[in-house]
């Protein structure tokens, strides 16, 4: 009985060991007629939004004086950027920022001795966002006039967007499938055969860069904020049978 047995066993074992055999012969021939091809879709675009942004401080001993302080320098950011043309809609003001300041004092050894309070330090901050980039690029130029008045200003470094990036984004994938098709059928014909059906097809990530740059492009996708003029592209992984 246990002979039986074991002639059983074993006869189960060659027919699943036949099975993953053919298998295995039936999915390296599916290998070897099947071609996988990147295509690479890229356009040059310009930015069409503008982002820029800075802040401006008071510090005083009293909380009062140094805010009245802030808000006439709020009024004299504000009557800058109209005079510049920039409209009131684009123009957004942040809540204040108040920071205590101390000041520390230490012995001959550098040991802290004690802090005294020295003051309030308050900030504002201004956010322009327009679609007029030139006028705003000058704006930002242009804050030594604003300083003149008084107003301790930091201008930051504006940011570009892009408000149509989806639509992009459908145009780069369509020329980066058919980028892919077309090398697909060339190595096809040039070795004599004929493209089949799609087996599968992988989506790279997005990258946008300036324009012209060796800018290093990031594992999950690169978005440049810095650069007016950009570029963009993506690949697309396509996997015909032969």
């Amino acid at each position: 009985m246990n002979a039986q047995r074991g002639l059983l066993y074993l006869a189960i074992a060659i027919v699943f060991a036949s099975i993953a055999g053919a298998w295995a012969i039936v999915n390296r021939n599916a290998q070897a007629q099947a071609i996988s091809v990147v295509g690479l879709g890229q356009k040059d675009f310009e930015s069409d939004l503008i982002v820029w942004q800075g802040d401006f401080a008071r510090e005083g001993m009293q909380l009062q004086e140094a805010y009245a302080q802030l808000q006439r320098d709020r009024k004299a950011t504000e009557e800058f950027l109209l005079a510049k043309g920039i409209r009131r809609e684009e123009i957004q003001f942040s809540a204040v920022s108040i920071q205590r300041l101390y000041t520390t004092d230490y012995d001959q050894l550098g040991r802290m001795q004690s802090q005294r309070f020295a003051g309030f330090r308050l900030v504002q901050t201004v956010r322009v966002e327009s679609k007029d980039l030139d006028r705003v690029e000058g704006v930002s130029r242009d804050i030594a006039e604003l300083i003149s008045r008084g107003v301790e200003f930091n201008s930051g470094v504006p940011q570009y967007f892009y408000t149509k990036l989806d639509s992009l984004k459908i145009a780069l994938i369509e020329a980066a499938t058919a980028d892919a098709r077309r090398r697909a059928e060339t190595i096809a014909r040039t070795a004599g055969g004929s493209l089949g059906a799609l087996q599968s097809a992988t989506l790279g990530v997005f990258h946008i860069t300036e324009r012209n740059s060796s800018e290093e492009l990031e594992w999950g996708g690169t978005f440049n904020t810095t650069a007016r003029l950009k570029t963009a592209r993506v690949t697309v992984r396509l996997r015909y049978r032969l």
